[in-house]
């Protein structure tokens, strides 16, 4: 048998149907991992991004943050919409970039630069703003580079601590608009149906698009969520099988959803 396949069959996640829920764009290191896991990775996109519009405005904010004291990327997103608006995008020495993760922190590394500071332990708006370069805010210049919508506890949080807040919006969330091809890879997808969600915004979009047959297809399987906040929404929203990731990191969501098919085939 080829390894490919030997592989394929014999992994943890052999058999299962894995939702990716990522905006296609960043969804495909995860996608990756589970088809090395022996699992089907089906794109489901939660949002689709968009890179916001007028250019030129978004760009000298770009340039203006180089004289921010601190400034942080919400997502790898946020990188690669920053760089393609301003390629030779470059922080004063002075300045401490932060990213919310490590997915962001290498994004930022492959486009050189270097000096980035990045939570451990949490990779989200809690752990980022416990770092140290985040305290005491108050009169100090942030750049917060990213998309409107979603959480706003980043925005508030510096704004309660009187930081002199730029928010430079580089792309966009929107709805998705799912094909008659999706949703029949859907339907038809083999159970057990493991479900992958690191936002909130996803699985709002989500249970707003999809029919109420296929939500509720989705809401019977294992859902694995990267917060103890999303798990609250899960439950909320009738999933039953709700298991918490240490992080929104593939590799912990993954470590949990192997743990999940495992104890759903005892």
């Amino acid at each position: 048998m080829h390894m490919a396949r030997l592989i394929e069959s014999n992994g943890p996640l052999a058999g299962a149907s894995v939702i990716v829920t990522r905006p296609a764009a960043t969804s495909g290191p995860l996608r990756r991992r589970i088809h090395a896991l022996g699992g089907v990775a089906i794109g489901l996109p939660g949002s689709v991004l968009r890179a916001a519009p007028d250019h030129a405005t978004i760009r000298a904010a770009l340039v203006a943050a180089r004289a921010a004291e601190v400034a942080i990327f919400v997502s790898p997103a946020a990188v690669k919409f920053a760089f393609a608006v301003h390629p030779k995008l470059r922080f004063a020495r002075a300045t401490q970039v932060c990213a919310v993760g490590a997915a962001t922190a290498r994004a930022l590394h492959r486009r050189g630069i270097r000096d980035v500071a990045w939570p451990r332990e949490r990779q989200d708006s809690e752990g980022l703003l416990a770092l140290p370069a985040l305290q005491s805010l108050r009169g100090r210049r942030v750049a917060l580079i990213g998309a409107p919508g979603g959480r706003d506890l980043l925005a508030q949080t510096l704004r309660n601590q009187r930081a002199r807040l730029t928010r430079i919006d580089v792309y966009r969330r929107e709805a998705p608009r799912y094909s008659a091809r999706q949703l029949q890879t859907l339907e038809q997808a083999p159970a057990p149906l493991l479900l992958l969600v690191s936002s909130a915004e996803a699985l709002a979009n989500l249970h707003a698009t999809l029919t109420l047959h296929l939500f509720a297809r989705l809401a019977a399987g294992e859902i694995v969520v990267s917060s103890e906040r999303l798990a609250a929404i899960a439950r909320d929203s009738l999933f039953a099988n709700v298991h918490v990731a240490a992080s929104a990191a593939p590799a912990d969501l993954l470590t949990t959803a192997c743990a999940a098919l495992a104890r759903h085939r005892l």
